[in-house]
């Protein structure tokens, strides 16, 4: 299994509009951050976690030939609303891609993008996806998909297990029992926001906190903000680094 971290960057991207701070200027490529999504590439199979506003362009850099299925983590802008750019295969495919999410994720994207999933009644405008709410694992390609109860602040948003690696975008909080299901990870990708607290995000002191608790083989901290160069991961206890645009992880 061969995952691509397709954006590694909080809401705003980095570098962020208007700012020039070190990390917005900084001409190293790993601080240049597309916003949080994540690709799952198994036996030729592409599975897409959440469809970031910058999904053309990350499809474009990775040449991504098709999408085969989409999870969705939480309906916030910055994880859905690149969603319409899934058109562009299905021109190429004509196939409605099976679409998965908790039922307040799912009721949100079919409210915002109702065409996405009924189309339109002219020519053209056909259905991409089928929606599909998840409450417990279920099988994809062979695999079985853990969703992960979390909390992002106050609202509800889904992790994904796939097998011996985790993806656990935008949570400040982790339920005793979903820690439960988390054991024996190879690879655990978690939210490390910035150094500051942030009511809705685990900072990086609190990523670090549920890396020791977890004890995965190796930790990738994500949806990083301009708080944090690239450069910082060298001060990351030993098996944790720091998440970049186009990291590939090998499970």
């Amino acid at each position: 299994m061969k995952i691509t971290i397709l954006g590694s960057g909080t809401s705003t991207g980095i570098p962020m509009v208007g700012c020039h701070c070190p990390v917005c200027s900084s001409t190293d490529p790993h601080d240049k951050r597309t916003r949080a999504s994540l690709l799952i590439e198994i036996e030729g199979k592409y599975l897409l976690i959440d469809t970031s506003p910058d999904l053309r362009r990350q499809a474009l850099r990775h040449r991504i030939p098709h999408i085969d299925a989409v999870l969705l983590t939480h309906p916030h802008a910055d994880h859905i609303n690149g969603i319409d750019d899934l058109r562009g295969f299905h021109f190429i495919h004509r196939r409605v891609v099976p679409c998965y999410g908790s039922s307040e994720t799912m009721k949100a994207v079919r409210r915002n993008f109702s065409y996405i999933f009924r189309g339109h009644e002219v020519p053209g405008y056909a259905p991409l996806l089928e929606p599909h709410v998840i409450h417990e694992p279920f099988a994809l390609f062979g695999r079985r998909i853990m969703p992960i109860h979390l909390y992002h602040g106050t609202m509800s948003a889904t992790g994904y297990r796939i097998g011996a690696a985790a993806y656990l975008t935008d949570c400040s909080r982790i339920p005793e029992s979903s820690f439960a299901l988390l054991e024996g990870l190879d690879l655990l990708i978690i939210d490390g926001l910035r150094y500051t607290p942030h009511e809705n995000h685990f900072n990086i002191e609190g990523a670090l906190g549920v890396v020791k608790r977890l004890q995965p083989r190796r930790a990738v901290l994500t949806h990083l903000t301009h708080e944090v160069s690239h450069a910082d991961g060298d001060r990351l206890p030993a098996g944790v680094e720091l998440a970049y645009d186009g990291m590939e992880l090998l499970v």
